[in-house]
């Protein structure tokens, strides 16, 4: 097996060559992150990568930030459509394997040795069940696996665009001041780097400030947050608040006492800060299920090419349907 494995994003787009190494598990090569929004498509970044690196492959598979449907994809944050059959003639490629980006996250959580996560609660010692992964990043994804008592089998949700519930008088204030901008105030508009730039604009006006035009984008917030600017500090304590409130619904939905896992790039970038915030306050707060939540390993993926091992290894599965899914670890 040598295939061409990608994450496609809002943001960006990764590629690189996935073989399998001498212990059975995957290697990549020839790493590469193009900027998303500098390109007309998908075909023409994959064109350069091959053209660059001199590489073949007998397939491809591509990790997409949106929802897939049989052999197309949307990606939410960008223009692109993606059509497998149409990269498939384009390209040459035998066959090209669609599947959700969260999904591929998931599929690569097996593949991840000790130092690839940290732990914010370790939950049951010898947890098993259920898994569920959420990432902050440009979007909002989520995604879980089931456990059939023998393997986990990961699937896709677009969880991130269900409905945010405020439960204070603040956070109505928040919805009304989003709705304000957008028909509808789904969670991916607070938790997400756009909900960073967003949740700033708000807290300015609710301190009864100028919201900033243009917004700040979040890297500005975090960074203002670490140098102690106050209302950087407080935006960053609302979003990881509200991030383990979502991460703690989405973990009572799939009843995930197999572990909770953040992906995208927010949390490891501000792993410190995280750590030290509410974060777990709102995932625990579950009313008469906080016992249960504490019961469940919530650990953050600090590998960041883990939706492309991933991808690489739904492709093997996807080529075996013999196999197991993913093997309990």
């Amino acid at each position: 097996m040598r295939i061409l494995v990608g994450d496609i994003g809002g943001t960006k787009t990764a590629l690189a060559i996935a073989e399998p190494d001498a212990g059975g598990g995957l290697v990549l090569h020839h790493p590469e992150r193009y900027p998303s929004a500098e390109h007309a498509g998908l075909e023409s970044i994959v064109r350069h990568y091959l053209a660059t690196h001199a590489v073949s492959c007998s397939g491809a598979a591509l990790a997409i930030a949106g929802p897939v449907s049989g052999r197309r994809s949307q990606v939410t944050n960008l223009t692109w459509q993606i059509d497998a059959d149409a990269l498939e003639q384009a390209l040459g490629l035998s066959r090209v394997l669609l599947l959700n980006d969260l999904e591929a996250v998931a599929w690569g959580i097996a593949a991840l040795a000790p130092e690839d996560v940290c732990e914010l609660q370790p939950g049951e010692p010898g947890a098993v069940g259920n898994r569920c992964v959420i990432a902050a990043g440009t979007g909002l994804g989520e995604a879980g696996l089931f456990w059939d008592g023998h393997r986990h089998h990961p699937f896709a949700t677009e969880g991130g665009h269900a409905e945010f519930a405020a439960t204070d008088a603040r956070e109505w204030a928040l919805r009304e001041f989003l709705r304000r901008r957008h028909a509808r105030v789904s969670w991916e508009r607070l938790v997400s780097g756009m909900g960073i730039s967003a949740l700033h604009a708000f807290c300015c006006e609710h301190a009864g400030e100028r919201s900033p035009y243009p917004v700040l984008e979040p890297a500005a917030v975090a960074a203002g947050a670490r140098e102690g600017d106050a209302r950087c500090v407080e935006t960053m304590a609302l979003f990881f608040r509200l991030y383990g409130r979502e991460a703690g619904d989405l973990a009572l939905k799939q009843m995930a006492l197999g572990g909770v896992y953040l992906g995208g790039g927010i949390a490891p970038r501000n792993l410190e800060a995280l750590r030290a915030s509410a974060f777990l306050d709102g995932f625990l707060d579950k009313g008469r299920m906080r016992g249960l939540m504490a019961r469940m390993p919530v650990r953050v993926i600090l590998q960041p090419q883990v939706a492309l091992l991933g991808a690489a290894r739904a492709w093997q599965d996807d080529e075996s349907p013999g196999r197991p899914a993913v093997a309990a670890g």
